[in-house]
């Protein structure tokens, strides 16, 4: 691992993790690498994963095999999406563009995050593709309504509302790396920077040259501060009182497909169609929140049970290897939200890092459907897993 020096040796997503530490300052790194307090949940998410075994069928013809699916009403070619992870425009330099540009060229949605460093619009200009755009609820709700609607009128395929961060998380790493709200400048982190002299040039340096320091470009004019400034005062804060009201507020000001992304209780599965969701993701933010929660694969069986095909169901948290989509399908998801993997692409070269991690997903996909006797992903159920 540690002879690892650009992305031509690197051949797993565990390799581009390397890369990416080595690249990115230790404070911007850990802020995408972990979890919440004791990161019980974000472990337990892959354990579960390595849990789950396959179990192949012989003598069956796999010589055409098929990746692609239809998902909220629209063909793609592999059977997952880039997640929305606010950091991506600082682990490169306008690195959403980059990402974006990388899930157009593999022929899957790319999620925008409200904290993203690049206007929603020029993602859509520069990028194309399938988009869609994450909404965290402010406090004051009609702002967040305002930037609903922009998202609609820039064309964006699907809404993604995340329910799941009430009140926020400890994350004590954070605090220690004076990685927060606004960012706190230590002589320890001052010095973590300067050993990174190519993430400071080739990505702070960029935006002091072009527009000064990454701002939240997608936040109302007057909030748009800096990541060196407190952003929106309180109305930046997590909010405590959203409601089911709240999705069906949503509901009748988006007007094409809802996502609800952070379901783990089946009855909120059902609540969330009952409201409008045309999607749920099955979610424990990657194990950065709660961190007693169980793993979203555990939970997966459940939840699909009690939609019973009423609404399209994604999971997220913990896959690292195409075998871990596999299981997910097999289980009943119709589709699987990257997240961390994806900016460990980017923070290693770019838009050509991504591609590299979203290709490698692709081939890992395509090699065990062969190895377990698949010919099609949408063929995967239940039988192709062990069970004792």
């Amino acid at each position: 691992m540690s002879n690892l020096h650009s992305i031509n040796h690197a051949y797993s997503i565990s390799d581009f993790r390397e890369i990416a530490k080595r690249k990115l300052p230790k404070g911007l790194f850990e802020f995408i690498d972990r979890g919440n307090d004791d990161e019980i949940a974000m472990q337990e998410n892959i354990e579960a994963l390595a849990r789950i075994k396959l179990v192949s069928r012989v003598l069956t013809d796999v010589s055409k095999r098929n990746l692609s699916i239809e998902l909220l009403g629209k063909q793609q070619a592999l059977p997952f999406a880039i997640g929305p992870t606010g950091s991506a425009g600082l682990t490169w330099f306008e690195g959403e563009i980059a990402l974006a540009k990388a899930a157009a060229k593999l022929g899957i949605p790319f999620t925008l995050a409200t904290g993203s460093m690049t206007a929603m619009e020029r993602v859509v200009s520069e990028a194309g593709g399938t988009l869609w755009f994450q909404l965290y609820l402010w406090p004051d709700r009609s702002l967040s309504h305002q930037l609903v609607r922009r998202a609609s009128a820039a064309g964006y395929d699907a809404l993604v509302f995340t329910v799941d961060t009430p009140v926020a998380p400890g994350r004590e790493y954070n605090l220690r790396n004076g990685f927060v709200i606004p960012f706190q400048f230590t002589r320890h982190n001052v010095i973590d920077v300067l050993k990174h002299p190519g993430w400071l040039l080739g990505v702070i340096g960029k935006y002091l040259s072009h527009s000064g320091l990454p701002k939240y470009a997608n936040f109302p004019e007057h909030m748009q501060t800096k990541i060196t400034a407190l952003p929106m005062g309180r109305s930046m804060a997590t909010n405590e009182s959203m409601s089911w009201e709240d999705l069906k507020e949503l509901r009748k000001i988006w007007p094409r497909k809802l996502i609800v992304k952070g379901i783990q209780h089946p009855e909120d599965a059902k609540l969330a169609i009952h409201y409008g969701a045309d999607a749920i993701v099955v979610s424990n933010h990657g194990g950065r929140v709660l961190d007693s929660s169980p793993a979203t694969i555990d939970i997966l069986p459940r939840i699909v049970e009690h939609v019973n095909q009423q609404a399209t169901i994604l999971i997220d948290g913990g896959f690292r290897r195409g075998s871990d989509i596999i299981k997910a399908l097999a289980l009943g998801a119709d589709a699987v939200l990257l997240g961390r993997a994806p900016l460990y692409g980017t923070a290693s070269a770019g838009q050509t890092g991504a591609e590299r991690v979203l290709g490698l997903y692709k081939n890992e996909i395509d090699r065990v459907l062969g190895l377990i006797g698949c010919q099609d992903v949408n063929d995967l159920n239940p039988s192709y897993l062990f069970t004792k």
